[in-house]
């Protein structure tokens, strides 16, 4: 089984395009699973990048002048390069999947990282792949794990977050937790994480709801407390 951990950095405009794609894949080995050399390509965005985007990953218009700019055709070869794997991964499989769509990929299903952990090790302090990395005491090469928010050197974490994984998960409960809905009872994330749904000002709602790169099931959530809201000031 051959499975390819994906990462992207995107532009962070509107609409938000990836701007450096990475990956590593995830092979059985002679002594169980072992990640295999990291592979990464940059492209040049169409539009400005956002002032935020660039200080997380501090790739700027002037360093991806020189590249292409990105396509389905050209993420579908990078993405099957070395054979098709029979899944693909992300730490937040929702972000990347939502830049990378099934007409990119011929349809590969995704297992996510951060949802396994969260089933797998709901102790933990946090679940970032950075955090989940020095909880799990996990050894790494600097030189293939860093920069972080670059994208060869987070698959190369993320990578070895599943390895992590699969010593007591199977990829088919991983595939289960993956695509099961989240518990969304509490704000997952930001400077509301944690709080109910209701104590966060509306202003933020409508932020997340117009936020292009914001998950699905988050979006609806917070759609569906000013909904609950306008309908008790009715």
């Amino acid at each position: 089984m051959r499975l390819r951990v994906i990462d992207i950095e995107t532009s962070g405009g509107t609409p938000s395009e990836i701007i450096e794609i990475g990956s590593v894949d995830v092979v059985v080995g002679d002594n169980g699973w072992v990640a295999e050399p990291p592979r990464a390509k940059l492209f040049r965005p169409l539009r400005p990048m956002s002032f935020h985007a660039i200080a997380v990953h501090h790739l700027t218009a002037d360093m991806l002048a020189g590249f292409d700019p990105c396509d389905h055709e050209t993420l579908n070869a990078f993405i099957n390069e070395g054979g098709r794997p029979d899944y693909l991964v992300a730490h937040s499989a929702a972000f990347e999947s939502a830049h990378i769509p099934p007409e990119a990929t011929g349809g590969i299903d995704w297992l996510c990282t951060a949802k396994s952990a969260k089933r797998a090790w709901p102790e933990a302090p946090g679940h970032s792949n950075q955090v989940l990395r020095y909880w799990r005491d996990l050894r790494l090469d600097p030189a293939l794990a860093m920069p972080a928010h670059r994208a060869a050197p987070d698959a190369w974490v993320t990578a070895h977050l599943l390895i992590d994984l699969l010593k007591t998960a199977t990829v088919e409960s991983m595939f289960e937790w993956s695509h099961a809905p989240r518990d969304l009872t509490r704000i997952p994330f930001g400077k509301h994480r944690g709080k109910p749904w209701s104590a966060a000002p509306s202003s933020y709602l409508q932020w997340l709801i117009g936020e292009p790169d914001m998950a699905d099931d988050v979006a609806d959530r917070a759609r569906r407390e000013l909904e609950d809201r306008m309908s008790e000031a009715a």
